[in-house]
Parts: structure tokens; C-alpha cells; sequence
């Protein structure tokens, strides 16, 4: 390159950047998992650099404006692994960058903090090196050659990162890694980039090693169950006939069952809410597919009766690429038997394109949780008040038509960092002190134990209240309640040792899962432990709802895997059962 010497204050701030520059590329591109990712992230960062070298001719900008979008991306990714445990991708900036950001972050201070930071810290410091920064490369060239030298280098520089941060460039190898290694390796600048080109949707191409000879229609007699509520009622019979139960399902936000937890035997880790009794007709572990966070991917899979993650990185967003694709789903189906589908929902129904998916999913009307003042800070005992206003407003009008009733809770939502002082006893102390070392992490878990028991409480008590208006209520009713992932306490849950299923491949992914009825129906159901997928038909088979060929299909491989799909070891029946749903069934249309 042909330069003039930088002025004196330029110097200055060319030195700073260059520190600067230096440092990102220490805790940035040279930390990623493999050698070869190492390289690409070298060579996006340095032809970056040379990008904008030739578009400005300032060199401290050069430098200074890549290590600041750069060390963004790192500082955002480490804080939503750190989280959700999921790395930045490059959708986030699309379906995640809005106002609905905003009301998260004020949950966390350390996300707010760096949110605050980053719009004023990052504008400021590029408008202080440009200011402080000359034009001084090329300067020695006439005017002519030196704008067309930029612009040829500008255009160059541009292209090279095409190339590079393409599957068919030179560091093809990096774009193979699958969704499970790209969740878990921290190789965050690399995850990020690789992620334009991975998050497409992709349906499972047909597997060769499917077992050809397996049927996936049910017969009559099985589809559904030969048993309506009427005739198969127990003890006290429902006062008002109805074809089919009303059917309320409970999304209990970062709720899982506490006894799986080796070390929690106290009287406070065992709830109503988790026990079965004579109303029980299907209980115990639920296998879910996300942890920690992406509370919608649970939603998708109880009410489409697919798991996120056969799409790739894709299935992160289902709320906005896989809801309006979905051909069959839960409340399709009981449109068909003549439902009234309703949702009753915490959050703006704007959060995460909520209100939108529902109607996908086939939602007739959707109650937003700000129509009724309801917040973060709202309980479970608040939700269940809305629904008792919804559920009567709604019976009032429909009459004996039946009601599916889908509604979620909040208040479990992490952080779990009120001071146990602030908590009525028995949580306002540690109730597990010495359980976990180092002395940090026992304070840390003791922390958010405490606060997590204190709101189960309030849940179990909410959870009562609404066992009694439905099941001793004078219609058939069907109510199911299951926690949608596991809390994160900030990634320290995972050092507690846990007790489940010797079926279940990561103890991380498992919470619990409740079924109840106040009719008998043809019979009960029992899963060592039931993937979150089959939640749907096992829900239209206690119902006595006639199923589709989706869920036909769902409820035998339901049986056949003894309720498992992702953790089910027999790779040829899962294939064959994918093959079908996927090939002939057509679960996801274009």
C-alpha cells in the first residue's frame, strides 16, 4: 500500500485500534474448537479489514469497526449460551432483534447491561476513530487512480468473503458439523457465520435402513379407543353429557419435578402436583427438546407433535418458518371432532410471533395475556384467574360443544435471584447448605433451589385450584400439565446429579408430565419416561378423539418405543415412522 506517515493524533488512535485488534483476535478467532475453524475466522476477520481499508482509507477504522462487529457477535453469543444454551445465529438478528429483546433483558440485568453498553458504546467509539482517523493510505495517488484502486480492492475484498463464508469455499469442512456439535462446541464466531447457510429448514430426507414391513394405520378399534366419556365414567358422573371432554393443557414454565435431583428429599421437593391418585391416567418423566430457554419449541412440539430438531437449526424458530408449514397438528385435529380451540397466553402475543403461530397451529381465538394486566411478575394463581373468566365466558356461550383450552405460565421464568431473606421460611435460608462445592457454587445453586421451590409452591397451589373446577366440575374433563424445559440457573443445574430413566440419553432434557381425567377412560397409559412429541396423541386417545394418519402413526410408534422418539434406540422403526410422516404423510408442506 502506498501511505503518507499518520499525523501524530492518528498514530495514537492507530495504535489503540491495533491493541484493540490484537485483543479480539486473541479471545476470538484463535479460541474457536478445531484448527481449521481457527483459520476461518482468521481469514473473515483480516479480509474484512482489508474491506474496509480500501472503502475508507483510514486504517484505525479498519481495524476498529471489524473488532467491534466481531466482539459484538462473541460478547452476544457467550451471553445467550451463557443462558439458553444456544449459540448466536444469524436468524436472531431477524426474529429476535425487536422490543420483545427489550422485555427479556429487563429479566437480566447482565443481558440489559450489555444491551445499554453496545447502543451507546459502539456508535460512540466508531464516530471517535473516524474523527480521530485521516484518509492517509493511497495518499501519494492522483485522485483517478487512487478511487479506482479502492474501488477494485473494495470489490475484491468483498467477493473473498463470499467465498470464504460459503459451503463451496475453501473452508467447506466447517459448514459440516451437525446441530448438536454447533450447540455445544462454543466455536461462536464460526457457529455464527456457518449459520446463514444452516438454517434452512430440511425435512429428513427418506432413510434407507427403514423397516419396510411396519403398518402405520391403526385400526378402528384403536382409533379411537372403543370408549366415549359417557360409558366409560367413573364414580361420579359427569352431570352434562358431551361427545368428547373438555381438554385443558398447562404449559408450566422451567417446571420439572424436583425428586430427580439426587440431593433434594426435604418435604418442600415433593408436590400434589407431581403425584399420581385416582384420577391419574398417565404420568411421570417428559423427555423435552430444548433446556433452559425456547419455551416455543415446546409449544410446537406438544401441539404439532414434532420435535424441532428433525429440521436442523431451522427448528429454532418453528414459531415463524415451521408453524405456518405444519399440515396436522393437535388442534386440527379436534376441529374435526367439533372443538372450540382457545389460547390463553402471559405475554404480548406479539413475543416471538406468538399470536400468528397459534392461528397456524389452527387456534380459533387467542386471549392476550395484556388484555387481563398479566406480566412477569404475574403468578400461576393470576393465570388461573384468567382462565376461570375465559373457561366460564366461553362454556356460557358454546355450550355442550367441547373446549380445548391451551395456556401457559410465567412466573418459574428465570432468574431465580431474589435474596432468600425476601422469602417467607422455610426458603429465606439454604436449604441444601454444603450440598455443592465449590463454596460459590453451593451459594449460587442454594440461591436459585430456594427461589425455585418457593414458586413451586405457588404452583402446586394454582395447579389444585384448577384440578377442582375441571375434574369436579359437571362436564368430562381432560386436564394435562407439563413443564416445558428445565430452568437454567445460569447453566449451574447442570453440575446437580439427577435421577431418570436409564432410557433417557441427556438428564438435562427431561421435566414431568401430568394427565388426569374425571372419566375412566378405555385405559390408563405408563412410559418409563414419554417424549414431549407423543404428548398430542396420547391427549386424543384418553379424549377418545378419532385421529388422523399423522397421529395414528404417532400414537404406535408412541407404544412401539414404549414413549420414546428422540432417545429411541431402534434407529430402523424411528426411520420407518419418519419416512412415513415426512415422505407420505406430508407433516410439513411447502
Amino acid at each position: 500500500m502506498s501511505l503518507l506517515p499518520a499525523p501524530g493524533k492518528t498514530r495514537i488512535i492507530t495504535g489503540i485500534a491495533l491493541i484493540g485488534f490484537a485483543t479480539l483476535f486473541v479471545v476470538g478467532p484463535l479460541q474457536q474448537a478445531t484448527p481449521i475453524e481457527c483459520l476461518f475466522a482468521v481469514a473473515l476477520l483480516l479480509t474484512s479489514v482489508v474491506l474496509v481499508a480500501f472503502a475508507t482509507r483510514r486504517l484505525a477504522f479498519a481495524l476498529a469497526l471489524p473488532s467491534v462487529i466481531f466482539g459484538g457477535l462473541l460478547v452476544a453469543s457467550v451471553l445467550k449460551f451463557h443462558y439458553l444454551t444456544t449459540p448466536l445465529l444469524a436468524p436472531d438478528l431477524v426474529y429476535f432483534l425487536n422490543r420483545d429483546l427489550i422485555e427479556v433483558a429487563t429479566r437480566y440485568p447482565s443481558i440489559m447491561l450489555a444491551l445499554i453498553g453496545g447502543a451507546l458504546l459502539i456508535p460512540g467509539l466508531l464516530i471517535v476513530v473516524w474523527w480521530l482517523d485521516r484518509p492517509y493510505l493511497f495518499a501519494t495517488m492522483r485522485t483517478g487512480p487512487r478511487r479506482c484502486l479502492q474501488l477494485t480492492g473494495a470489490l475484491a475484498a468483498a467477493a473473498l468473503l463470499l467465498v470464504l463464508d460459503s459451503p463451496a469455499g475453501p473452508f467447506g469442512d466447517v459448514f459440516e458439523k451437525g446441530m448438536w456439535q454447533a450447540m455445544n462446541d462454543r466455536s461462536y464466531l464460526v457457529n455464527f457465520f456457518t449459520s446463514f447457510y444452516q438454517t434452512e429448514i430440511r425435512i429428513p430426507p427418506a432413510a434407507a435402513d427403514a423397516d419396510l414391513k411396519l403398518s402405520w394405520t391403526q385400526s378402528a378399534a384403536d382409533n379411537p379407543p372403543s370408549c366415549v366419556v359417557h360409558d366409560c365414567a367413573a364414580g361420579k358422573t359427569p352431570k352434562i353429557a358431551q361427545e368428547h371432554p373438555d381438554i385443558v393443557a398447562v404449559l408450566e414454565e422451567s417446571t420439572f419435578d424436583p425428586a430427580i435431583l439426587k440431593m433434594c428429599n426435604l418435604p418442600v421437593c415433593k408436590r400434589r402436583m407431581f403425584e399420581a391418585d385416582g384420577r391419574t391416567r398417565a404420568h411421570g418423566p417428559l423427555v423435552v427438546h430444548t433446556w433452559g430457554g425456547g419455551t416455543w419449541t415446546s409449544e410446537f412440539a406438544l401441539l404439532s407433535g414434532m420435535a424441532h430438531t428433525s429440521f436442523g437449526d431451522a427448528g429454532l424458530y418453528a414459531p415463524y418458518n415451521l408453524a405456518p408449514r405444519i399440515s396436522h397438528s393437535l388442534p386440527k385435529v379436534l376441529h374435526a371432532s367439533g372443538y372450540r380451540i382457545i389460547a390463553i397466553y402471559p405475554m404480548s402475543g406479539n413475543f416471538i410471533n406468538a399470536r400468528n403461530a397459534y392461528k397456524f397451529y389452527g387456534f380459533d381465538a387467542f386471549y392476550d395475556g395484556q388484555d387481563f394486566g398479566l406480566s412477569w411478575e404475574s403468578t400461576d394463581n393470576d393465570l388461573i384467574q384468567v382462565f376461570n373468566q375465559v373457561y366460564d365466558k366461553e362454556k356460557k356461550t358454546i355450550g355442550k360443544q367441547p373446549l380445548f383450552v391451551m395456556m401457559l405460565t410465567l412466573r418459574q421464568h428465570g432468574p431465580h435471584m431474589t435474596p432468600l431473606k425476601k422469602l417467607p421460611a422455610p426458603f429465606d435460608k439454604p436449604l441444601f447448605p454444603g450440598a455443592f462445592t465449590p463454596k460459590d457454587l453451593d451459594e449460587w445453586l442454594n440461591l436459585n433451589l430456594g427461589n425455585y421451590l418457593y414458586r413451586l409452591s405457588d404452583s402446586d397451589a394454582a395447579i389444585a385450584q384448577l384440578e377442582k373446577k375441571l375434574l369436579d366440575g359437571d362436564r368430562p374433563a381432560l386436564l394435562f400439565h407439563f413443564g416445558d424445559h428445565q430452568p437454567s440457573f445460569d447453566g449451574a443445574i447442570r453440575e446437580i446429579p439427577k435421577l431418570v430413566p436409564a432410557s433417557v440419553v441427556d438428564p438435562n432434557f427431561v421435566t414431568y408430565y401430568m394427565l388426569k381425567t374425571n372419566y375412566r377412560p378405555a385405559r390408563s397409559y405408563e412410559y418409563p419416561a414419554l417424549d414431549l412429541s407423543f404428548a398430542a396423541s396420547l391427549i386424543l386417545d384418553i379424549a377418545a378423539v378419532k385421529k388422523d394418519a399423522f397421529f395414528q402413526a404417532s400414537a404406535l410408534l408412541r407404544e412401539r418405543c414404549n414413549g420414546a422418539y428422540v432417545d429411541c434406540n431402534d434407529k430402523p422403526l424411528v426411520d420407518s415412522y419418519d419416512n412415513y410422516i415426512f415422505q407420505r404423510v406430508g407433516a410439513l408442506h411447502e
